[in-house]
């Protein structure tokens, strides 16, 4: 426990919060910029004189409840939370389960890719947000169950999966993302979600159990991908991945180079949406 850097951060942090943040009358006899210690005291429910030996330095070493406590008296964010548990010599836990929360930033920039397929994976492939040219080219998502917005689902509990040979375009695909839920196990090892997950492939899989027992570990990246569509035909595309760190998610990206066919065919996608355009 470095005593002495938690007393610095805990006092920078209580004079960043001011009472109308959590709720408390300012009142006119205020002289010091923030809380007072009495305040960050009963907001996290503690003795005063503890808190007060902790911002001077000598205090004894604060549990895990008192640590998450103060966290959110002082509204830490969560990298904060994560510094202050570290300081305390506690590695902070592990958060309960992949974030389901998209940002407004990346929603505001779905909306904007217009002629770009774009959508959200959560670390278990869950998609948890697309834009028109995402529904257009793979699936219109808003008409799934949300369980079913998983291409991990889809790709490894449809009939014939097992037989996919190593050239085959979506075997990388297999591998890729079973490496990467592997890791993101390892971030969420009690997460209902990410172990249920686990369990249902493995029971209806025989691919996924061949490579789940290989335990590779490997954070999908970027690569090309082979698309067939009903109206405008196949498409290759380079597929970019951009991770929000702060939320544990990835923004998928499928792009053409300008001028080529596949380009071309996603300008006519622009066009036809997710109509079904095929004879009856």
């Amino acid at each position: 426990m470095d005593r002495e850097a938690m007393a610095e951060f805990l006092r920078s942090r209580r004079a960043r919060v001011q009472p109308a943040d959590v709720g408390l009358e300012a009142g006119v006899r205020r002289r010091t910029p923030g809380l007072r210690r009495e305040e960050v005291a009963r907001l996290a429910g503690m003795s005063v004189d503890y808190y007060i030996r902790l911002e001077q330095g000598r205090g004894p070493r604060p549990s895990r409840q008192i640590l998450g406590a103060m966290a959110r008296a002082l509204r830490l964010t969560d990298d904060e939370r994560a510094h202050l548990f570290n300081l305390a010599g506690e590695p902070p836990a592990p958060p309960p389960g992949p974030p389901q929360e998209v940002p407004a930033g990346i929603l505001h920039l779905l909306q904007r890719l217009d002629d770009t397929p774009a959508y959200v994976l959560d670390a278990k492939y869950d998609v948890l947000a697309w834009n028109a040219m995402a529904a257009a080219l793979i699936t219109d998502f808003s008409a799934l169950e949300p369980r079913d917005r998983n291409p991990m689902r889809s790709l490894f509990l449809r009939p014939g999966s097992q037989h996919m040979t190593d050239e085959d375009e979506n075997q990388q695909f297999a591998r890729l993302s079973v490496a990467d839920l592997r890791a993101a196990l390892g971030r969420y090892p009690d997460d209902p979600g990410v172990n249920g997950l686990i369990a249902e492939l493995t029971e209806g899989s025989e691919l996924f159990r061949r490579l789940w027992a290989r335990h590779q570990v490997a954070v999908r990246r970027s690569g090309t991908k082979k698309l067939t569509h009903p109206v405008v035909g196949e498409i290759e595309v380079h597929c970019d991945v951009l991770v929000v760190p702060e939320r544990d998610q990835k923004v998928v990206l499928y792009t053409a180079a300008p001028g080529s066919r596949s380009h071309e065919a996603l300008k006519l996608l622009r066009v036809v949406g997710t109509q079904d355009l095929t004879p009856r």
